[in-house]
């Protein structure tokens, strides 16, 4: 695959040996963010902190250039170590990070769950745009479908992200009559 493509690795907690092997064949390494042990364990089963994870991302640093996400409501719908993580990204300079939210997913143990209240949303989008003024903060592909992402969607350009992946056809007419790209 690589002669000609950009590839987007997803490597989780791989190690420095094995990210060695796979380094020349990096452009860009995507890697959740979890601010809170409680959720890391009960969403992935892993017993990890978020200085874990902040360790995990320098060690994926030295390899590529790195693109962390955090996924707002991961916990059922429910705020939890979003903010936390937030907080600690601003403390380092990356780039780009992306803002997902969670999407009761049929099947899983989070099926019947609400997707997280759109005014937390709102204020988790300000937090990130406050916190992380020089950094392209983009809202990614994995959130609700429907009247929620068209909600989503315009309060992302309300506070101020820098795009939206699959953006609804109501972001795309509110960002052209703000003359916004």
């Amino acid at each position: 695959l690589r002669p000609g493509r950009r590839l987007n690795w997803h490597v989780g907690f791989a190690e420095a040996p094995e990210l060695a092997r796979v380094a020349s064949l990096v452009d860009v390494i995507s890697f959740d963010i979890v601010g809170d042990r409680e959720t890391a364990q009960e969403v992935y089963g892993l017993d990890l902190d978020l200085a874990d994870y902040l360790r995990q991302l320098a060690l994926l640093r030295t390899i590529a250039p790195v693109t962390p996400h955090v996924t707002l409501g991961l916990r059922g719908g429910r705020f939890s170590g979003e903010e936390r993580a937030l907080r600690a990204l601003a403390e380092l300079s990356i780039e780009t990070v992306i803002l997902l939210i969670l999407i009761p997913t049929p099947g899983t143990r989070y099926a019947e769950v609400a997707p997280p209240a759109l005014a937390e949303v709102a204020r988790h989008f300000e937090l990130a745009r406050r916190l992380l003024p020089a950094t392209r903060l983009y809202l990614g592909c994995m959130r609700p479908h429907g009247r929620y992402r068209q909600q989503v969607d315009l309060l992302a350009l309300q506070a101020g992200l820098d795009g939206i992946v699959n953006p609804s056809r109501d972001a795309i007419a509110a960002a052209e009559a703000s003359g916004r790209p």
